[in-house]
């Protein structure tokens, strides 16, 4: 398939990035608008020689997951919203398990069961905060279908990288639009493993912070536990060996963000820039091209939020716009960047309906920036 153009859907598309990057192990549950997913994987694992299991429901799915990445599987699952909020819980153990793994999340309007068919960015900050205690999270926005199937090989990179699951932000919109796009090679990343029939530990993490996997069944003496543990995997109520693991979990991503970040930056010396992601991006892209008094900050890397890029890009400009589809969730997160870098006018273009924002939305809620300042 390598060099070949491929007309794909977007959902479509993640599949291909997925067993490209190595992906053996699917466990998932249809729900719309992520079915697709589900649907094809169930052809194209056997192919691949693979295994998928459809499962009872989302909290079963991701632990199949969890459980055969820890077994040397590249595993994967993908759901839409009430589903992701389901799978919290079995997130954050993968987090604190440091369990790589890759989840799908096709966006689609809440709360509830809300708009089964119809996309909707109200995940964000479910993707950064849904599961509970501290910790930091890696999850990607592609904006068209050739992202879909990059940004699906970066998952699996990064949560290979940094054992850690990574989560992609698709929605209604682009998991069932279709693009042709160039299949082109990109590189692989697999995980560091302990030496087979090596039975204890390294002490100390490489230089990112992470450690290397000892996947069961290696002859490796392994325990895997979701209570505070040391480094070897047993529990303890050490307050300093709690303190180290988390410092270590969170900054294992916050310290490498310039590794990890993937963002761009249109018209850089415009006055007035707009931030956008997802599919909403495609329209804040057009607005760019035909005015040259806008520029876009487009963060493909949501979580880490890739501020220091972002501060760069607000020096000169007069004001800041944000085009989501929700009730501007990231929003609060490039205001308080914003404000950081001097800028005083940060406004927001808010979609809520099902339907996309439009050029002439953005440019409306901008008018109305520019009013009330």
């Amino acid at each position: 398939m390598m060099g070949e153009e491929l007309f794909l859907q977007g959902n479509r598309a993640v599949v291909e990035g997925a067993l490209y990057a190595g992906c053996n192990f699917y466990a998932g549950y249809p729900i719309c608008p992520s079915t697709e997913i589900l649907e094809i994987m169930s052809t194209r694992m056997p192919e691949t020689g693979g295994t998928l299991i459809q499962m009872e429901d989302e909290l079963s799915s991701i632990a199949a997951v969890i459980g055969a990445s820890w077994g040397g599987a590249k595993s994967m699952t993908a759901t839409s919203g009430p589903g992701f909020s389901l799978m919290q819980e079995n997130i954050g153990y993968a987090v604190i398990t440091e369990t790589p793994c890759v989840i799908v999340d096709v966006q689609r309007g809440g709360p509830s069961t809300g708009q089964p068919t119809l996309p909707a960015h109200g995940d964000i900050m479910q993707a950064r905060w849904g599961t509970h205690g501290s910790h930091s999270i890696i999850a990607l926005a592609p904006s068209n279908i050739k992202e879909c199937y990059e940004l699906t090989v970066e998952a699996f990179n990064l949560s290979e990288q940094f054992r850690t699951p990574v989560i992609i932000l698709s929605d209604g919109e682009l998991a069932h639009m279709r693009e042709r796009i160039e299949i082109t090679d990109m590189p692989i990343v697999n995980r560091e493993q302990f030496p087979e029939g090596k039975v204890s530990f390294p002490v100390d993490p490489n230089e990112e912070g992470v450690s290397p996997f000892p996947t069961f069944g290696r002859g490796h003496r392994t325990h895997v536990t979701g209570l505070s543990h040391t480094i070897v995997g047993y529990p303890s109520e050490d307050t300093e060996v709690q303190g180290k693991l988390i410092d270590r979990i969170i900054g294992k991503i916050e310290n490498n963000k310039d590794t990890i970040c993937k963002y761009e930056i249109i018209n850089p010396d415009a006055k007035h820039l707009l931030v956008a992601y997802g599919i909403p991006a495609r329209s804040a892209k057009d607005v760019v091209l035909n005015r040259e008094d806008f520029g876009l900050f487009r963060p493909l890397t949501v979580w880490p939020f890739p501020s220091k890029a972002f501060i760069r890009a607000t020096e000169d400009v007069k004001s800041v716009l944000v085009v989501e589809m929700n009730e501007g969730q990231l929003f609060r997160e490039v205001e308080r960047h914003a404000c950081r870098a001097g800028v005083e006018n940060v406004g927001l273009c808010s979609k809520l309906d099902g339907e996309m924002p439009t050029p002439q939305d953005i440019l409306e809620s901008h008018a109305d920036m520019e009013v009330d300042q």
